[in-house]
């Protein structure tokens, strides 16, 4: 029996290597040196953190001296929630990742709409009472896709004298994301969300703010994230924060993938598909079939899906997010595609065969 050839469709857990991260990454490694050596080769490695410093932070609306190298994305997401949100409420969205939620345990929870966007109007209240806050909002959800409204967030947030940090993870290389154009106060992403290597990630800082550093250590990053940088890794988040952008090719696939499932199966869903969402990512649920049961399913058919954050240790059950936007019986029944930056160009087709004989396979099975 031959096996099928591998369509991977899971770039929201994580995007395969760009060739220019990839060469940046090497090309750091085989140089070696530390950026906090006084020695040529410890120049020589300064050199190249700072230039990638400069190109993340300019990529992204910011200033240099005001980004922070991190390990990924759970880092500095921790790095904002817990220095910006001491002596402050901290309120998180109901659809927020694991890394943001295990970091402020006991948050208020902002909700959402049926769509998945922010609840505005809910959230203008509870800014009002209680004293200072601090938001945590992501930019664009990584099930759904769903975009948040950040600027209306932040003009919300000024006029109440709250700070919003935005979890940029998923939204980052994705969509247009500016710190100023958001008015966030902090902005997080992740190196290989964005195609780089693992092992790197940033908090982008409004200027003239400052935090607490989580890891303290010999004093790098500005005494914000003490130990040494991982050069490697961060030469190759800065290589492929500057690839260019999939945007409309990836948002064509996506599209023939869901109007594939509305022609195939009438009784499926696809949840916040009213609302702005990412170019590349689509929630489909299927009624009656466990999330679980379709990534076995279409893995087996040699199609890379997941169901919900790949960070929740392998776990595949009831979806939280697909729970706030009011899905309560199909919540353990979606699944996630999310198309890379080197999807073949008939991936749609592929995925829709994978998962039309997923589906008439398990119907049968259930008759």
């Amino acid at each position: 029996m031959s096996t099928p050839p591998t369509l991977y469709m899971d770039a929201n857990a994580t995007e395969p290597l760009r060739p220019a991260a990839r060469a940046a990454a090497i090309a750091a490694l085989e140089a070696g040196g530390n950026p906090s050596s006084v020695h040529a080769e410890g120049r020589a490695a300064r050199r190249r953190l700072e230039e990638a410093r400069e190109a993340v932070a300019t990529r992204f609306g910011g200033r240099a001296r005001d980004l922070v190298f991190t390990a990924g994305g759970t880092e500095a997401n921790a790095l904002a929630v817990q220095g910006l949100g001491r002596g402050r409420r901290v309120l998180v969205g109901a659809t927020e990742h694991p890394a943001v939620l295990a970091a402020a345990p006991g948050a208020e929870l902002v909700p959402v709409r049926p769509d998945g966007t922010a609840d505005l109007a809910a959230l203008e209240g509870m800014l009002a009472t209680g004293g200072p806050a601090l938001l945590c909002l992501m930019a664009a959800n990584n099930e759904t896709g769903v975009i948040h409204p950040l600027a209306e967030a932040a003009a919300l947030c000024r006029a109440q004298g709250a700070l919003l940090h935005v979890d940029a993870v998923q939204a980052a290389g994705r969509m247009p994301l500016d710190l100023a154009a958001t008015g966030a106060d902090s902005l997080a992403i992740s190196g290989h969300k964005l195609g780089g290597p693992p092992g790197a990630g940033a908090l982008l800082l409004r200027p003239g703010l400052e935090l607490p550093p989580l890891i303290a250590g010999g004093g790098q990053e500005r005494g914000r994230r003490g130990g040494t940088e991982p050069l490697p890794a961060i030469a190759g988040l800065a290589a492929a924060v500057a690839a260019p952008g999939e945007a409309t090719r990836l948002a064509a696939l996506r599209d023939r993938i869901e109007a594939g499932i509305a022609e195939l199966a009438p009784e499926a869903v696809i949840a916040g598909a009213g609302a702005p969402r990412l170019p590349n990512t689509s929630s489909i649920l299927l009624p009656g079939v466990p999330a679980e049961t379709q990534v076995i399913a279409l893995d087996l058919a040699g199609v890379r899906v997941s169901a919900g954050a790949a960070c929740s240790s392998g776990k595949v059950g009831r979806s939280p997010v697909l729970a706030a936007m009011g899905f309560s019986e199909l919540a353990g029944c979606g699944i996630r595609v999310s198309i890379p930056w080197n999807a073949p160009g008939d991936a749609a087709e592929r995925f829709l065969d994978a998962w039309a004989a997923m589906r008439a396979r398990l119907l049968q099975r259930a008759a």
